[in-house]
């Protein structure tokens, strides 16, 4: 797997991975539930989304399509 999109927080992991399912991207949230395990601290970074080799290409568009509210 490889990581494709840094998330804020776990909604915004989810928006990333609803964005690229409805796109047919596999996709893989790692790090969610570490909020929960840092207190009151944000985990910057620390949520990942991730995408199979064969999606990567793919994915990193829509991200960045995404990010620059093009979608």
């Amino acid at each position: 797997m490889f990581r494709v999109y840094s998330a804020q927080n776990s909604i915004d992991a989810h928006i990333v991975k609803g964005l690229l399912e409805q796109h047919g991207v596999s996709v893989r949230i790692d790090g969610e539930y570490l909020q929960g395990g840092i207190g009151e601290l944000p985990p910057m970074g620390l949520i990942t989304v991730s995408v199979a080799e064969e999606d990567y290409d793919r994915a990193l568009s829509l991200v960045s399509e995404y990010e620059t509210k093009e979608l």
